[in-house]
């Protein structure tokens, strides 16, 4: 491990709490990265999340399905604007770690998008990573250019107090995974047997209780894996001057990297295990948007083109470290309907190459009907 960072220790105070709670209600517009859902846009954030579902970018696919063009994936929001509960408190960690999405829409080609984020609350936590430690709320509505929402995503973040957890050590036994060959050929096997539904009707009557989904793997985890997925979400503070620029507004915020004595985003921690190390986890992780929208993966190849996801729950309860492999699997456990809709919820897991289940949750899906299909 190289020289750790010199990063800002924040401290959770009162007064710093009095602010943020004075924030709660109002509504804010946040940094807009894709204002439209452009066929480039809806491929890029799908790549970058590893999901080639040709009902995102196959333009000869489209034409031929029930759209009769590229619609995006339920996840796009988060390439639209990606709030994660991480104002106020300067100095002090945020993990996002929790999701309730709720989807109105479609996202269709070109479509343009907004969204407003509206803090909502508080709560004080047992301080598991040491120090003290708050779970921060909030709402984020996107909408299309005709006002309908589009989708609604309730979340949660986790503050911690940098310091406390890097003398805390919770996640010091933490290290990259080396693999064995007939390890990397199961995750090769498990990539190999990936099956996206697609045009084929799953209709609602076929579909059992305790039916399993076929699993999404999502591994081992790699800086061109965290690349790929920024580029999908249009970016983060940007680079150079505009980077600066930030920078010099959230001073905080960033971190001094050893060797050169430049002011770093903190950010990092998802690039370089140097600056993760340094807030006490001691290689790079995940962003939670990430894992969260590898859950949609899951759902959408399995459900086809002709299912709608109308919910997804989840909360990331470990880290996703550099060399990590997550293995995404879900079981049906109840299937009802609801006036006119067919409607199925599905518990979600998402073991690592440890068997630790890193990401539980629950999804509800609407899907056609042999009584109403046309």
């Amino acid at each position: 491990m190289t020289d750790r960072p010199e990063v800002t220790f924040g401290k959770i105070t009162d007064e710093g709490l009095a602010k943020l709670r004075a924030t709660f209600g109002r509504s804010y517009y946040p940094q807009v990265q894709n204002a439209v859902a452009s066929q480039d846009a809806i491929r890029q954030f799908a790549w970058g999340i590893g999901d080639d579902n040709p009902l995102w970018h196959d333009l000869e696919y489209v034409s031929r399905s029930r759209y009769g063009h590229v619609i995006a994936p339920p996840f796009f929001p988060y390439a639209v604007a990606a709030p994660q509960g991480m104002e106020g408190l300067p100095g002090v960690h945020a993990f996002h770690c929790g999701v309730s999405w709720e989807w109105f829409r479609t996202i269709h080609v070109n479509d343009e998008l907004t969204c407003v984020d509206i803090p909502t609350n508080l709560v004080e936590k047992q301080g598991k990573m040491g120090g003290r430690q708050l779970l921060q709320l909030g709402k984020t509505i996107y909408r299309n250019q005709r006002g309908d929402i589009v989708a609604i995503n309730k979340r949660e973040t986790m503050r911690i107090e940098r310091q406390a957890a890097r003398e805390k050590g919770k996640y010091s036994h933490v290290s990259k995974c080396r693999y064995t060959e007939e390890e990397l050929k199961a995750i090769d096997d498990a990539y190999e047997a990936e099956e996206v539904r697609g045009k084929t009707p799953r209709f609602w009557e076929d579909v059992n209780v305790g039916d399993e989904l076929t699993p999404v793997v999502k591994g081992p985890l790699a800086q061109t894996d965290m690349v790929e997925f920024m580029v999908g979400i249009g970016g983060g503070q940007g680079a150079h001057r505009i980077r600066w620029k930030y920078m010099k507004k959230h001073p905080m915020w960033g971190v001094r990297d050893p060797e050169t004595g430049a002011l770093e985003p903190m950010a990092d921690v998802h690039h370089e295990s140097s600056t993760s190390d340094a807030i006490g986890v001691p290689v790079a992780y995940d962003l939670g948007i990430q894992r969260f929208s590898w859950a949609g993966h899951l759902i959408t190849n399995w459900m086809g083109d002709d299912g709608f996801l109308k919910k997804l729950n989840a909360r990331c309860k470990l880290f996703n470290v550099f060399g990590d492999t997550q293995f995404l699997k879900g079981t049906v456990i109840k299937k009802y309907q609801e006036g006119d809709e067919y409607l199925v919820d599905i518990e979600i897991r998402t073991g690592n190459q440890r068997g630790e289940n890193t990401m539980p949750g629950h999804a509800t899906v609407s899907l056609p009907s042999k009584y109403m299909w046309v």
